[in-house]
């Protein structure tokens, strides 16, 4: 089983988490930020990755901290659970509608770090929810677990939904790349031999 757990403390986060990329989509999400519970159980059912993750942070400053700190934490738990990502499809795009919205994710597990989020959000927030922290979660998750990421939103009115249609296309896109390709037996998929 490819898996990973991993806890991280610092002065404003404590973070427990462990994800299994061979699971069911099995999750326990308690953040402490409502909204992003909501986004990463969404991850956990798409990707089928088995995904516990707890965090205790300084929320009453804001939810920043433990938001990029989260992506931090699954990131690194990527990193372990992929290894040396042989045998590997690499790639991974999903086009996700929801509702109204329409989101491409398209990635790459090329062990090199790029975020483009071409994605606008109506409003300032979702809830209590500031929709800025979803580019600080993905940017602390591609610095840990180093990618090509892109999203591109083609159609979408609410932000909820369009955050959804991120998060569950990010789910599809990455068990896509993480899945084995068992015509590679075993190989790297890259023409260097490593990704990195």
């Amino acid at each position: 089983m490819r898996k990973a757990e991993i806890t991280r403390k610092t002065a404003e986060t404590a973070i427990t988490c462990s994800l299994c990329l061979d699971g069911s989509g099995r999750n326990t999400i308690a953040t402490g930020v409502g909204f992003l519970d909501h986004m990463l159980t969404l991850f956990a059912v798409h990707s089928r990755f088995d995904l516990d993750i707890a965090c205790q942070g300084d929320t009453w400053v804001d939810d920043h901290h433990s938001v990029e700190d989260i992506g931090i934490v699954i990131g690194t738990c990527l990193t372990e659970a992929l290894g040396n990502k042989a045998g590997i499809c690499r790639y991974g795009s999903m086009w996700l509608p929801m509702d109204e919205a329409l989101v491409l994710c398209a990635l790459d597990l090329s062990g090199r770090c790029s975020l483009t989020m071409d994605v606008r959000f109506e409003t300032e927030k979702i809830g209590t929810f500031d929709t800025q922290l979803i580019k600080e979660f993905f940017l602390g998750l591609t610095r840990a677990c180093p990618m090509s990421l892109h999203f591109h939103e083609l159609a979408g009115e609410n932000s909820h939904h369009v955050a959804e249609a991120m998060f569950k296309g990010f789910g599809r896109a990455l068990a896509q790349a993480a899945s084995i390709d068992e015509r590679l037996n075993g190989a790297v998929p890259s023409s260097k031999g490593v990704l990195a």
